[in-house]
């Protein structure tokens, strides 16, 4: 049951000893796990059924896991498989061209299982929400094909629903189903009110006769034609507005205020999003036209009912957008922070050196570690630790420049990457980060306490830095060597 419930894992690699480090962690989690030690058994393992996700080793004898990544997502049988790439390799370059290529991470030889599980995990729950978005986004797309064959013999109505078939977002539907449909049946003024059963109020999402109308609300005691769709759920046709039972009231108080109100006729259709009414189309014309008629009601109905699907797609592909961001942001922070994980920030300084190389521009790096931390965890508690680590970013955040950016690397460790920013200049901040770290009053809430940092600078270009593991590395050895002559100091 929980092996079903959380996948089928297919792994991938030459070496025996990771296959069963791999799978031991992953059935530990309640994975259903397969395992294949070169290319052609992973081909076999393929054919006998599509896994949920695969861990894919880069380099594995007789077999480029590089080529057979780019072999899998030319097969539509298996590119839509999240594939995690796995290496002993430094993650430079290859994250860059297994990235480029699809795949949906990389894990770095010896792998942590809590982080291996995490990422795994990640990438499931991602897997799904988009296999769903892909079904709903096929059922909706069906359900409009299906409602344009049906409709063929109605040319205006094949006309008006082609145009919001496209990726648009609601609000670029609402105005074109209101001024084509609007056109179709010679109507003066169409516009759509968005309001539930029961809402005092509502609002013009479009106004096909006066654009300046969007977002205007309007009190829906004023028009009890819109309540009674909204509550009933069904179309209501108005043939002459000064006749009509309904307006009996509302009549009478604009002849009291002498209101002249030049509507002969209305059609209002309601509009249902899933299972919720979502507000109206509102249809008008003038004493000076032709009333409406129930062949009007029947054909914007259709209209309107073979548009939902195109609504609902737009809503759920601006859903799914937000939570493909939301989900890029988790992948790239650090969770107790806030500020960038050390797989981000890995990333992002790989394009900073790249482009100090192309421009012949400087980039510095300052490795900023807390002196004596663990005195606060084992005196204060871990929660309150946590609490200092937080304010430290956001110490760290407020101190360096819009282009700049900050990384927790591990612990109590920060990095601050400053692009175009020579050693010297470097070296000048990071004196006054220092000072500024130790004057500052940690946890206040909690009785307070004062903190000081040691940090190392590294600064590119430089003899001995080439990559971004030597940039660190530097960083990392004059941190060393600032702890060593006594703390609370910048070391180069």
């Amino acid at each position: 049951m929980n092996a079903m419930r959380n996948g089928q894992i297919l792994v991938a690699d030459d070496d025996p000893s990771v296959l069963d480090s791999l799978s031991t962690v992953l059935r530990d989690s309640g994975f259903d796990v397969r395992i294949a030690d070169g290319r052609e058994s992973l081909l076999r393992e393929l054919r006998l059924g599509t896994p949920d996700l695969l861990l894919l080793d880069v380099i594995m004898p007789g077999a480029d896991g590089i080529q057979v990544l780019q072999e899998l997502k030319r097969d539509s049988r298996w590119r839509d498989i999240p594939v995690l790439m796995i290496s002993s390799l430094s993650p430079d370059g290859v994250t860059e061209k297994t990235f480029g290529l699809g795949a949906a991470d990389f894990i770095r030889k010896p792998f942590r299982p809590r982080e291996l599980i995490a990422r795994v995990q990640a990438q499931l729950r991602l897997h799904r929400e988009l296999t769903a978005s892909r079904a709903a986004l096929t059922a909706a797309e069906d359900e409009l094909r299906r409602a344009r064959e049906d409709a063929e013999s109605r040319r205006k109505m094949v006309d008006i629903l082609h145009e919001v078939t496209g990726d648009l977002a609601t609000d670029e539907i609402y105005p074109i189903l209101a001024r084509r449909v609007a056109r179709a049946l010679n109507l003066s003024r169409c516009s759509v009110i968005l309001a539930k059963p029961g809402d005092a109020k509502g609002v013009v999402a479009t106004a096909f006769d006066d654009p300046a109308l969007r977002d205007f609300e309007i009190h829906l005691d004023r028009y009890p034609e819109i309540r009674q769709a909204l509550d009933t759920g069904e179309p209501v046709l108005i043939e002459d507005l000064q006749v009509s039972d309904l307006h009996n009231t509302i009549r009478q108080e604009w002849q009291a205020q002498g209101t002249k109100v030049p509507i002969r006729s209305v059609i209002v259709l309601p509009l249902k999003l899933g299972e919720e009414q979502a507000g109206v189309f509102f249809l008008r014309r003038m004493e000076s036209e032709p009333p409406l008629t129930r062949e009007d009601v029947e054909f914007a109905d259709a209209v309107v009912k073979a548009a939902v699907g195109a609504i609902g797609r737009a809503r759920l592909i601006e859903t799914t957008r937000a939570e493909n961001t939301r989900l890029e942001v988790l992948a790239r922070t650090d969770p107790l922070t806030q500020v960038l994980n050390r797989r981000a920030l890995t990333m992002q300084l790989v394009a900073e050196m790249d482009r100090a190389r192309r421009y012949g521009t400087d980039i510095s790096v300052l490795m900023v570690d807390l002196d004596h931390f663990k005195r606060v965890n084992d005196t204060m508690g871990h929660l309150v630790g946590d609490d200092v680590l937080r304010e430290l970013a956001r110490l760290l955040q407020q101190s360096v420049r819009s282009v700049d950016f900050v990384a927790r690397y591990g612990g109590e460790e920060f990095v601050a990457v400053l692009p175009e920013t020579a050693l010297a200049g470097a070296v000048v901040f990071a004196e006054r980060l220092r000072e500024r770290i130790a004057a500052t009053k940690f946890v206040p809430a909690h009785g307070g306490v004062y903190l000081t940092a040691s940090i190392g600078v590294a600064s590119y270009p430089a003899p001995e830095i080439h990559t971004v593991d030597d940039m660190i590395a530097r960083a990392d050895e004059a941190l060393y060597r600032a702890k060593e002559q006594g703390r609370n100091r910048v070391c180069q």
